[in-house]
Parts: C-alpha cells; structure tokens; sequence
C-alpha cells in the first residue's frame, strides 16, 4: 500500500480513469460535431470534424494531469489508446446521430 500511495494511482485506477475519460471525450465530441456541424446528409461529407475529435483528444491530457495520472510516462502505446478510444466512440455516437437524424 505503501507504494501505491507514493506512486499516485494504482495501475488499475489508472487504466480505469484513462478509459472513462477516453470513451467520455468520444461521446461528448460526437455532440458538439452534432451540434456544430449538424446531422443533415451534407455533414457527413466533410472531414472538419475531425478536428473536434483531435481537440478533445488533446484536452484529455491537461484533465488527467489534473486527476493524478502521470501523463509523462505515456508511451506511444498509451497515447494511441487514448486517440483509438476516443476517435471511436466519437465515431460509433456520430454515426447513430446521422442515422437517427437526431437535432439539437
């Protein structure tokens, strides 16, 4: 226990935390892409979107710095991961958005 609690979180807590916050940021940039760009067929033509994805993919590291986790120790197998997870469930929440034809 000793070493856990010098160490910040525990490997477990912190794959946790990295995978919530991962699939949350997914879901929340399919909202805004939603919202900003719309769900009409001329949206799905375009590539912008993309950029929200990367801009919430890029804001997840200030907000784990913030919940203890040592984003200076993320390799290049964790920074996919974090990109992976979050471009897919921004693009599974997306696609259910345009097919649905929901509107904000």
């Amino acid at each position: 226990m000793a070493t856990e609690s010098s160490r910040g979180l525990s490997d477990h807590v912190r794959g946790v935390t990295v995978t919530t916050l991962a699939c949350l940021a997914g879901v929340i940039a399919a909202v805004v892409t939603a919202i900003v760009f719309g769900t009409d067929p001329s949206a799905v033509s375009t590539t912008t979107p993309l950029a929200v994805v990367a801009a919430f993919v890029i804001a997840q590291y200030p907000i784990l710095y913030a919940l203890r986790v040592d984003v200076s120790a993320f390799g290049i197998k964790d920074n996919l991961y974090v990109a992976f997870m979050t471009f897919a469930l921004w693009f599974l929440s997306n696609t259910i958005m345009l097919s649905t034809g929901v509107s904000f």
